[in-house]
């Protein structure tokens, strides 16, 4: 640590990610934000997801009954990149004249192909700087979590992460199957990073969904193909055995039975109910609880799983109130418990039982 610090005062206003007081050397985590949301297709503002959980960030209590002092491996998040930032703005302000004719270009029309042509570039240029970034942290023995932004951005990440292992599983929280192939045109949409990951990155072995509500015939059909490679815990089904008095344990240990021993979390922020992301671009009804989803984590670090790394996306401030923060605060507090979880499944802290 680089000075004096009391985990029990309150964070100063100028301090890093949860009010700590690290250094990036100093951290086994470091935090990659993506202010990114260019394809995103209904609501806006999950480029300012990373600033905004940054923000809401401090007023979390760093005690955690399950991981009391996990903290102390260290915790870093990255400045955004003003380079990026500008890139969305130009990627974000082409996607739009595509989204407004529902991605069905005219014959011809040379301005909407140029903006399509844009668009996807940008979208190559995100992939490579996340990769990167995600790189040169892996090759410094750092763990990495990349915070969106939309849900196009931890492509890179996964990239990178495949150079270091050849078989490994995404356990991924989202309303969306995010299967849909070159979404609007745009062959990195956030609704296609899923695809993308397993049509691109065969070092994934296996895709473990859970929370899906809402997704196309071609994706339901898409994953079905892919047969063991893909599992999916549809909300509908969740639901449905709940009401049926199943335990919320016994379903954990089926998403667990499914993984492999070392996984990625990809958790898209709409996978939760509603309620605790009501500005989040493509909200659905139903859902997982903040608690459900907190224990599905820790059963798999229980379970003896390996997070290798992970991503939060999809969290927006509500752009209409500034003063209205409940987005960023669940956000924060997700992002809290996927860091600790992860510091603990690679040794740095332990998980009390």
């Amino acid at each position: 640590m680089t000075k004096k610090f009391d985990p029990n005062a309150a964070s100063a206003s100028d301090s890093g990610i949860f009010g700590l007081p690290f250094t990036e050397t100093e951290s086994q985590l470091v935090l990659i934000p993506v202010s990114w949301e260019a394809t995103t297709s209904y609501g806006g503002g999950t480029s300012q997801g990373p600033a905004a959980i940054l923000e809401a960030s401090r007023q979390v209590d760093l005690f955690d009954l399950d991981l009391p002092r996990a903290y102390e491996a260290g915790i870093f998040m990255r400045p955004e990149s003003r380079e990026l930032r500008t890139l969305n703005r130009r990627a974000r302000q082409a996607a739009e004249k595509i989204i407004a004719v529902g991605g069905d270009i005219p014959r011809g029309n040379k301005k909407l192909l140029a903006a399509q042509k844009l668009v996807n570039e940008a979208g190559v240029r995100l992939n490579e700087f996340v990769y990167r970034e995600t790189k040169q942290l892996l090759s410094q023995d750092k763990i990495v979590g990349i915070v969106g932004g939309d849900h196009s951005v931890p492509f890179g990440a996964l990239r990178a992460v495949a150079e270091q292992h050849q078989s490994f599983g995404i356990l991924h929280f989202d309303a969306h199957s995010d299967t849909r192939r070159a979404f609007e045109g745009f062959t990195w949409s956030h609704a296609s990073i899923m695809y993308n990951v397993l049509e691109k990155i065969p070092e994934v072995t296996k895709l473990v969904q859970i929370g899906i509500r809402d997704y196309c015939e071609e994706e339901f059909e898409y994953t079905r193909k892919q047969k063991d490679r893909v599992k999916i815990f549809l909300d509908r089904d969740l639901s449905r055995r709940k009401f049926e008095g199943t335990a919320w344990w016994d379903i954990g240990r089926d998403v667990l039975y499914a993984l492999p021993e070392e996984v990625w979390i990809s958790f898209d922020i709409d996978g939760l109910d509603p309620q605790f992301c009501p500005h989040t671009g493509t909200p659905v009804p139903g859902g997982l609880s903040y608690s459900e989803a907190s224990h599905i984590l820790w059963m798999l670090v229980h379970a003896g799983k390996k997070i290798i790394g992970f991503d939060l996306n999809e969290v927006a401030p509500n752009l209409k109130n500034r003063a209205d923060e409940w987005d960023a605060n669940v956000g924060a507090r997700l992002l809290y418990k996927l860091s600790l979880l992860t510091l603990a499944s690679r040794g740095f802290a332990n998980l009390q039982v």
